[in-house]
This record gives structure tokens, sequence and C-alpha cells, in this order.
């Protein structure tokens, strides 16, 4: 079965960076989307980054846009959330989530993936 596991959160100032890692295992060979997802106390769950594992376009919500970053190490099978200019706003709780490439495909970063990490928690202070 799939899992997904991320990592990397922690408490950081207003301005500083952090770098979210990401491993899926039980995909084998075929082409997964995958992408980064946040959810804000009192808000709902919205997607932030996603991509597809073989390629293609990259979704990035326009909130970080020229902020944040999807990077991977192919040799390892790891995927990378960059996240620089970290603002208060940006403070969520990060989940990542892998599926289907189609559902990159159809949806971009919508929230119909089906299997998730357990979340990792970035804390951005004033």
């Amino acid at each position: 079965q799939v899992q997904v596991v991320e990592s990397g959160g922690g408490l950081v100032q207003a301005g500083g960076s952090l770098r979210l890692s990401c491993t899926a295992s039980g995909l084998g060979f075929d082409d997964y989307a995958m992408g980064w997802f946040r959810q804000a106390p009192g808000k709902e769950r919205e997607g932030v980054a996603c991509t597809s594992w073989s390629g293609g376009s990259t979704y990035y919500a326009d909130s970080v846009k020229g902020r944040f970053t999807i990077d991977r190490d192919n040799a390892k099978s790891i995927l990378y959330l960059q996240m620089n200019s970290l603002k208060v706003e940006d403070t969520a709780m990060y989940y990542c989530a892998a599926d289907w490439a189609s559902v990159f495909h159809n949806g971009g970063c919508l929230n119909e993936y089906n299997y998730w990490g357990q979340g990792t928690q970035v804390t951005v202070s004033s």
C-alpha cells in the first residue's frame, strides 16, 4: 500500500526559510501526482504546490508563487518544498499527498488526492 511521510517543519521567524521533505512508498514505476497542501487554524485545507512526478507543469498557489519551489531528488525519490521569504500567514500544518497522475492532470492541486502524510507543523513568528 502507498505510504506518504513528510518532515522538515519547525518554527522560523518571518523572512526565513524552511525545506520540507516528502517520500512516498508503494508507488512502483507508475507516474504519480504529488503535492503540498496546508491547513491553517480556522481554514480549509488548500493546495500549495503540486506536480506530476515524471514532469510536466507544476502548480503554485498565487499566495506562494515566487517564494515556494518544488524540488526533486530523483535518485532518492524525495520531493521537497523549498519555502523562502516566509510570512506569518504561512503558518499551518503542511501535508504531502500523492495519487495517480490523472489527479493532477484533471484537477491540478485540488483536495482530491487519496494518499496523505501525517503532516508537519510550520510556524512563522513575527
